[in-house]
């Protein structure tokens, strides 16, 4: 049910754009609480062809962008505003990736060129896109910034590797940001740590269905999913929480808080 949450509102929702991933579904949501949006993701990434279905879908314009370049995010912002009329409101950061993951390295084998391109991918990128904002004055005031992290920016998941650093750095980046800007201009910044979840990207990630398992039977809500984090964001795009910002929000069906459940109890008897 739509609740015209975003009735009036312009964003941008950047990631990776298919069927099961948040991004998706965030943009599926915004446009049905009534946002107009633009879709972005990496031009090699677009190559794919579901984004052009999602932006059928949402009658949004696609505007390819490496978000690791300051131009291509420079050329995001002013096409978007060129498209939108004016600034936008909100923006999704939903950008992460580790070539040491995808290439199998354990923690103690670090191709550091890797590590780098893990780190400026998943974290600088979010950097660069709240500085960019700021220089051209993109965001409208009281808009919101939201990226997705995960838990093992606090916690050791010996799977996750570099990508836990990574995802330290984009919550320190959201809290050092949103500051400056929330005095800037009331724009707040806020990071969500999702449950994990089966998306592309999630599921790539050696060991995950056994992970996945564990955390469903250890959070007593079990594991979010991607539809429940899209519903999430958007109360974080709306004026619902225009006083939440430098946050980063546990949604994770209790995980967090959580030291050991009966469910894992009785597994560990048998």
């Amino acid at each position: 049910m739509a609740y015209g949450l975003l009735k009036g509102k312009t964003g941008i929702i950047s990631g990776a754009l298919n069927e099961k991933s948040i991004a998706w579904k965030v943009a599926l949501k915004a446009h049905e609480e009534g946002a107009k949006i633009v879709l972005t993701n990496a031009p090699i990434a677009m190559r794919m062809g579901e984004i052009n279905k999602l932006a059928e879908v949402c009658e949004a314009p696609i505007i390819a962008a490496d978000a690791t370049s300051v131009e291509d995010i420079e050329n995001l912002y002013n096409k978007s505003m060129e498209h939108f009329g004016g600034k936008v409101d909100f923006v999704l950061h939903s950008i992460g990736m580790s070539p040491n993951i995808r290439k199998g390295k354990a923690y103690g084998d670090l191709n550091y060129d890797w590590f780098l391109k893990s780190v400026d991918i998943s974290a600088l990128s979010f950097h660069k896109f709240l500085q960019t904002a700021e220089k051209l004055d993109a965001i409208n005031e009281w808009g919101s910034v939201v990226g997705l992290s995960y838990m093992a920016a606090q916690r050791t998941f010996p799977f996750y590797t570099d990508m836990a650093e990574a995802k330290a750095m984009l919550e320190s980046i959201a809290r050092s940001y949103g500051y400056r800007y929330g005095k800037l201009k009331k724009v707040r910044v806020n990071t969500i740590s999702q449950s994990p979840t089966e998306t592309s990207a999630g599921s790539g990630i050696g060991g995950f269905d056994k992970f996945f398992d564990f955390a469903d039977k250890i959070a007593p809500l079990g594991n979010a999913s991607a539809e429940s984090c899209a519903d999430y964001c958007i109360t974080l795009f709306s004026d619902l929480t225009r006083m939440v910002t430098m946050q980063n929000l546990f949604h994770d069906g209790g995980f967090v808080n959580t030291g050991i459940s009966e469910d894992v109890m009785a597994l560990m008897e048998k």
